[in-house]
């Protein structure tokens, strides 16, 4: 597997970027066992881990990529468009962000409807898309948010995760 992939990147990058994405994607991590997590989610939003609460949102996901950067989980590049018009290659680490995202979005499936989350789905994405294109400050973004706000309301429970070297597994919710 990490021969192919070490194969697979020298025809995309450089020799020199190979080899560094070669290590950090595929060898830098410390964790080689399996840990299991409990995210608790109130209105939407991430307050504990396990039985550890925090008093914001962000302070638990910090502590999540803390724990989840050690098995190397939410390592990725992205190719993207650039305000002057250029594509732009980065490489990053979100193991916190990504689990987040995705156990709230297991969450979220289990308490919301059909409509709400096909509507929310739409709007996320105009709401991307202005804020990157620099609207942040229209009124309909506003409106966005209050939209969004509200579809959280019952977005309330807990996720089961398995962390395991290079990935993770959600194993099921628990919601009130």
């Amino acid at each position: 597997y990490f021969h192919a992939f070490s194969e697979a990147l020298a025809t995309i990058y450089s020799k020199e970027e190979s080899r560094i994405l070669y290590r950090y994607f595929l060898e830098d991590f410390q964790e080689r066992k399996v840990e299991n997590l409990t995210l608790e989610f109130e209105k939407g939003h991430l307050i504990k881990i396990n039985d550890q609460k925090f008093s914001h949102p962000s302070e638990a996901i910090v502590k999540l990529n803390e724990i989840a950067s050690e098995f190397a989980i939410g390592r990725d590049t992205h190719v993207g468009d650039t305000i002057i018009g250029i594509k732009g290659r980065v490489g990053f680490e979100a193991a916190g962000a990504i689990l987040t995202l995705k156990a709230h979005h297991l969450l979220e499936k289990h308490v919301l409807s059909k409509y709400q989350l096909m509507i929310k789905s739409q709007m996320a994405d105009w709401y991307g898309t202005w804020l990157h294109e620099a609207l942040f400050l229209d009124p309909v973004m506003r409106d966005i948010e209050k939209l969004m706000e509200n579809s959280q309301q019952n977005v309330t429970g807990k996720v089961f995760v398995t962390l395991l070297p290079y990935r993770f597994e959600l194993n099921g919710i628990e919601s009130k």
